[in-house]
């Protein structure tokens, strides 16, 4: 019979369960997301130049599809890099 069982290293382990993360504007109850705070919205692009998902950062639906529309908007006035080719140009990740 204890040929059959499992070894105990196996059976004690606990799985990772990750905690879930808060949404930032929400603990900190911002309505509106300010296309002009840039380095609010530096927190929510990745080394590449994209727009970080929910899973990554925390972000609610509601919150996310603002922030996504402040970034396109800080984009479009050159306030932010769209391509990582800029990124890496001028530096503006090293800046703050």
């Amino acid at each position: 019979m204890a040929r059959f069982q499992r070894p105990k290293s196996k059976t004690n382990r606990r799985k990772y369960v990750p905690r879930r993360r808060k949404c930032t504007f929400c603990v900190d109850k911002i309505s509106e997301i300010d296309y002009k705070n840039i380095s609010l919205l530096r927190r929510f692009i990745s080394d590449q130049g994209k727009i970080d998902p929910r899973r990554k950062t925390g972000t609610c639906a509601k919150h996310q599809r603002r922030l996504t529309m402040a970034l396109k908007r800080a984009r479009h006035l050159a306030l932010l890099p769209y391509t990582p080719a800029h990124i890496r140009s001028t530096g503006w990740n090293q800046q703050n």
